[in-house]
């Protein structure tokens, strides 16, 4: 309990790491949109804060109906080659990622570069 209410109170005296944070994740974002569309792959990114999710479809993607038309099949084979480069996602294409505080730099550039190796193979 005493650990939550310390990070609270660290977290309401650091207003400014909300907004790195919204720039990181952001940048991450902005880095695989630029990724996929290199390697021609239809792929729509959902973002709120550090909170996003990728979906293999050309459409918006809204509600769980145009979720639900995205190539599961291809997010499978992403899955699995992100996973064989070293980076573990959710497993579904319907969970979210997320970016935290603990997220080095180093983290987010072995995430790019494992997505664009994962690519190579699509």
């Amino acid at each position: 309990m005493i650990a939550g209410l310390t990070t609270l109170q660290i977290l309401r005296d650091h207003q400014e790491a909300y907004e790195m944070l919204d720039r990181k994740t952001f940048h991450v974002c902005d880095e695989l949109l630029m990724l996929f569309q290199k390697k021609g792959l239809p792929i729509r990114i959902n973002r709120a804060g550090s909170m996003f999710t990728f979906f293999f479809t050309p459409e918006e993607v809204f509600d769980f109906t145009s979720a639900g038309r995205s190539d599961t099949e291809m997010f499978a084979r992403y899955f699995r080659g992100m996973l064989a480069n070293g980076i573990n996602l959710a497993p579904s294409q319907f969970e979210a990622a997320f970016l935290s505080f603990a997220h080095t730099a180093d983290d987010v550039e072995k995430t790019l570069d494992a997505c664009a190796q994962t690519l190579k193979t699509l």
